[in-house]
C-alpha cells in the first residue's frame, strides 16, 4: 500500500533485539520511513522517570507522534518495549494503519546482550523491569512475531507488509 502510513510497533523485553530488527526493516524499504526508538525518544522527550504515570504518558506520546508521521504517508517502525496491551491498543486506534510485531526473545538472552545493565538491576532489586518485577504483557496476535533482532524471516514478513 505505498503512499498510505503505517505505524509498525515492535514490542518485546527490553534488549530483545528491537531496536536492531526496526533499523534492518527499515534498511530493506524503497519508502520513506523512520524509527522512533524508545531510548531516543525518552531522551528527546525528557521522559526519564519510569513510574507508572510517566510510562502511561511517555507512551501516548510516543503513539500520537508515530500517528501523525504514519499520516504523512511514512512508515514508522516504532522500537518500544511498551509492556501493556493498552499502549499497543492506543497506537492502533491512532494510526492509519497498525502493524503489530512481538521480538520474542527469552528474559535469559535479553539479559546475557543487556549492555545497559538493567537486568542485572533489576535482579538485584533495585529496579522493576517489564518481564523482571514489573509485567509484560505479549501481543495476544501479533502480525509477524520474530525470534530475535536478526531474524530474517520476520524482517522479510515485515516488509512484505508495508513495502
Amino acid at each position: 500500500m505505498t503512499g498510505t502510513g503505517v505505524v509498525v510497533w515492535l514490542t518485546g523485553l527490553p534488549a530483545s533485539g528491537k531496536s536492531t530488527l526496526a533499523e534492518r526493516v527499515r534498511a530493506r524499504l524503497a519508502r520513506a520511513a523512520v524509527v522512533l526508538d524508545s531510548d531516543a525518544m525518552r531522551e528527546l522527550l525528557e521522559a526519564s522517570s519510569y513510574a507508572a504515570e510517566d510510562r502511561e504518558r511517555f507512551y501516548r506520546v510516543l503513539a500520537r507522534l508515530a500517528a501523525h508521521l504514519a499520516h504523512q504517508g511514512l512508515v514508522v517502525l516504532v522500537a518500544a518495549t511498551a509492556q501493556r496491551r493498552a499502549y499497543r491498543a492506543l497506537a492502533r486506534e491512532l494510526a492509519p494503519r497498525f502493524v503489530e510485531v512481538w521480538v520474542r526473545t527469552p528474559a535469559v538472552e535479553c539479559a546475557r546482550r543487556d549492555v545497559k545493565g538493567l537486568y542485572a538491576r533489576a535482579g538485584a532489586g533495585e529496579i522493576a523491569l517489564p518481564g523482571i518485577g514489573a509485567p509484560y504483557e505479549p501481543p495476544l496476535q501479533p502480525d509477524v512475531t520474530a525470534d530475535g533482532g536478526l531474524d530474517d524471516g520476520a524482517a522479510a514478513a515485515i516488509h512484505a507488509l508495508v513495502g
